[in-house]
């Protein structure tokens, strides 16, 4: 479904994105690059604990996580949001964005649930293309044994597009 760039700019300018990273200054760059791509609403946390209390608190629409963070990482933090029943919003959309660009870790992010996978450093168009696909060509949720998150690319091709999740303006 195409979009056009005025669609896209007013998803953006309504998305509520959470960086979850322990490095200030990667969340002060992924800050920038969110506000020079339209997003008005930025809320940073600097732990996969403090991560998890944002967006029961702020409730985002996407969220942004480091994979390598003390005490909790990236991995634990997304088995935590992905926990339907313990977490208040376990379809909320992830980007892993890390260095550690290891198959064994890409295929770990995906086992996991997290939408994109994403390395540092990253361009801002890169960004903006995988926050696009997110709110554009969402895959639905689904649950499977010990899985649950967006359904694999090929499955989620055979199904229909759920509508796009906005926060209310």
């Amino acid at each position: 479904m195409p979009v056009d760039t005025g669609t896209l700019a007013m998803l953006f300018a309504r998305l509520k994105v959470a960086v979850v990273d322990d490095e200030l200054y990667m969340r002060k760059v992924v800050r920038t690059m969110l506000l020079g791509m339209g997003v008005r609403a930025v809320y940073e946390a600097a732990d996969g604990p403090a991560g998890l209390d944002l967006i029961r608190t702020v409730a985002p629409d996407i969220v942004i996580v480091d994979w390598e963070m003390p005490g909790l990482d990236g991995g634990g933090f997304v088995r935590m949001v992905r926990s339907p029943a313990t977490f208040p919003y376990p379809d909320v959309p992830i980007i892993m964005l890390t260095a550690h660009g290891e198959r064994s870790r890409v295929i770990e992010a995906i086992r996991i649930g997290v939408n994109e996978f994403l390395l540092k450093p990253v361009s801002a168009k890169v960004l903006h293309d995988r926050i696009a696909a997110v709110l554009i060509q969402p895959r639905p949720v689904v649950r499977a044994d010990n899985y649950y998150g967006p359904a694999p690319r090929r499955m989620a091709a055979a199904v229909p597009p759920a509508p796009m999740r906005l926060s209310p303006s």
